[in-house]
């Protein structure tokens, strides 16, 4: 049974959605503006659609969107925009909406446009072997393109690559002997200094966009994320 979190601040058209959804055979959440919203997004309650209007209290719904998708939360979204609001519609879709509906709608069309982006595969799903998440970057290897809360991070091959390692294990200290290995590769003889440059080079690039303290140095062993 798909679980469908519905984010309206219309109490009565909420109720409204709840019961025929409800009555559809889905399992319904619902949320009253946007900061209640991102909480229970980022709680990872199992959530397998949204339903999203944009005008909502506390965080407009095109915001909730901006920052799900910054943080790697790719569940569909269907968004509900005004008749006459064109750019909302196009913002929505270009900040990564899968679908939107314009108020009033008939119920069988959202029923429909439910079951339609249910039935497709997952964004994760396609493209998790290739999508490394964690605390606001988002970096896909296929592309190889990194984001940091949404801001695009230009990297080099090896500056990338080391960033690749250590996202890939996040909390765990590596040494400096395995991300040559991981990045250089076995055959490099250079000095294992090479990774403190690095690394420094990777760190500066990250906090130029962000105040987070990403990369941690446990001194006489090594580097890690987390």
């Amino acid at each position: 049974m798909a679980k469908i979190l519905i984010v309206e601040d219309d109490a009565q058209l909420a109720r409204y959605e709840q019961l025929e959804l409800t009555h559809e055979g889905y399992e319904v959440e619902k949320c009253p503006d946007g900061r209640q919203a991102i909480d229970v997004i980022s709680a990872g309650n199992n959530i397998d659609l949204i339903i999203l209007d944009i005008m909502l209290p506390g965080l407009n719904g095109l915001e909730v969107l901006r920052r799900i998708r910054r943080d790697g939360i790719n569940i569909p979204v269907i968004m509900l925009t005004a008749r006459d609001a064109v750019m909302d519609k196009v913002s929505g879709l270009d900040m990564g909406a899968n679908d939107y509906l314009t108020k009033p709608f008939a119920i069988e069309e959202l029923l429909a446009r439910i079951r339609a982006l249910l039935r497709a595969p997952r964004a994760e799903e396609k493209a998790s072997d290739n999508m490394i998440s964690y605390n606001g970057i988002v970096m896909d290897t296929s592309k190889h393109t990194v984001t940091v809360e949404g801001t695009p991070l230009e990297l080099t091959l090896k500056e990338f690559g080391l960033l690749e390692a250590l996202l890939e294990n996040v909390s765990i200290v590596l040494s400096r002997e395995q991300l040559l290995e991981k990045v250089w590769g076995y055959d490099y003889f250079g000095e294992t200094n090479v990774v403190d440059v690095y690394i420094r080079y990777v760190r500066q690039k990250l906090e130029a966009v962000t105040d987070k303290k990403y990369i941690q140095t446990v001194r006489g062993v090594g580097y890690k994320i987390g």
